[in-house]
């Protein structure tokens, strides 16, 4: 590997008491813990649905790269006793449970607030407060449903589709990371918390915002794909046309130059000044003549070839790459964008996060077994020694 991956350390000395579970919530606290905070995640004994729900560890790897893992039963008198008095030792608390599960659990902002003042309580839930829909529960595909992502992905007058990213789980947990920065940075200034509440549903309307322009603009709801008005723009076969052999083009209607460049690349100089296709507004009228002309040209070349030919000349391109080809790529390893991590008997090549800080990636450590830390966690938060996380251990609240 060219680049040696480390952590940034820009959160070190911060501990995170973790109670967050599936993505959208343990997603946050990753990036916390990429950042250098210490994050002590509490499960219960038989793991957190994320560890136990999907099948196999690989889901569980994804999300909780860097963290401790320790195991309490919050059902139990002591082991609520034990999470309080690690309240008092944390800088942040986050939960992402049902709606009102966390007051039942007896970890409420109310209490958790008056145990320890300067704690950042963060949540994530699947509906906003006062949303007449605040009590119902949420995964990715219902806060990208709820949130309008679906509304503007797909093919004019098709069916509204899911995005393949989990906008709705991974974008929530980064925004609510951001915002827990913010306001430990704001704490350092006047010594108070904040409670802080995210809702997924909002999350991806946030994300989803550049719809709203086309909103404003005509008074009704974003299209799914609005009609051609940058032509050439769009998805275009490529040899040998399996089913991703596509690369995705576009000519910028602020970048006047792009369209010729792209004519003299695919052996079209004749049409250089051709009035029905000089400026966009008149490509548009004629978008399938023109897609034609540029999917002729991309049928005789790979994904990778087609990328490389077009950026080469000045022209925005990008090859549909899947996933298997993105973890075959050398160069994402090389730059420590891409690293193995080993989770006991399984392997699983994981991106890190994506900025450098200082020219260098962050490094990704295993997710945790079960319980792994559960005695180191409790020795450095609350001094316990292993006699006493031995008589924790043997009844039972550990």
């Amino acid at each position: 590997m060219s680049v040696t991956p480390e952590s940034p350390g820009c959160l070190a000395g911060i501990r995170v008491l973790d109670l967050t579970q599936f993505e959208a919530g343990t997603t946050c606290t990753e990036a916390l813990a990429w950042m250098g905070a210490d994050i002590a995640k509490v499960e219960p004994p038989r793991g957190e649905a994320g560890r136990t729900g999907f099948g196999d560890a690989y889901y569980f790897m994804m999300y909780n790269a860097n963290k401790r893992s320790i195991t309490v039963n919050l059902k139990s008198e002591r082991g609520l006793a034990l999470v309080k008095e690690m309240v008092k030792k944390a800088d942040v608390f986050t939960e992402n449970f049902a709606p009102g599960a966390v007051e039942r659990l007896g970890l409420g902002y109310e209490v958790v607030s008056a145990i320890n003042p300067k704690i950042i309580y963060a949540q994530v839930k699947g509906f906003g407060d006062g949303s007449p829909y605040e009590k119902g529960l949420s995964f990715d595909p219902i806060a990208q449903a709820a949130g309008g992502a679906m509304s503007i992905t797909g093919e004019l007058g098709g069916r509204p589709i899911k995005p393949g990213p989990t906008i709705g789980d991974t974008g929530t947990g980064m925004l609510l990371a951001f915002s827990i920065v913010s306001a430990l940075l704001e704490r350092g200034r006047t010594g108070k918390g904040r409670r802080l509440q995210v809702a997924m549903q909002d999350s991806v309307m946030h994300y989803s915002r550049g719809g709203f322009i086309t909103q404003a603009r005509t008074g009704k709801a974003a299209p799914r794909r609005p009609p051609a008005n940058n032509s050439p723009h769009g998805i275009y076969p490529c040899k040998p046309e399996g089913p991703n052999d596509y690369v995705y083009l576009l000519t910028s209607r602020a970048n006047p130059e792009h369209w010729p460049r792209l004519l003299k690349l695919v052996g079209r100089e004749d049409l250089i000044g051709d009035t029905r296709l000089n400026d966009p507004d008149t490509r548009a009228q004629h978008h399938a003549e023109v897609d034609e002309i540029i999917a002729s040209w991309t049928r005789q070349h790979t994904k990778q070839e087609a990328m490389a030919q077009l950026s080469g000349v000045g022209v925005p391109a990008g090859a549909v790459l899947d996933t298997q080809e993105l973890v075959d790529e050398p160069s994402f390893y090389e730059r420590g964008m891409l690293q193995t991590m080993v989770h006991g008997e399984r392997k699983m090549a994981m991106p890190t996060w994506p900025v450098r800080f200082d020219g260098v990636p962050a490094e990704v450590k295993p997710a945790p077994l079960l319980g792994e830390h559960t005695a180191e966690v409790l020795a450095d938060w609350l001094g316990l020694d292993a006699a006493a996380v031995a008589a924790l251990r043997q009844d039972g609240v550990v």
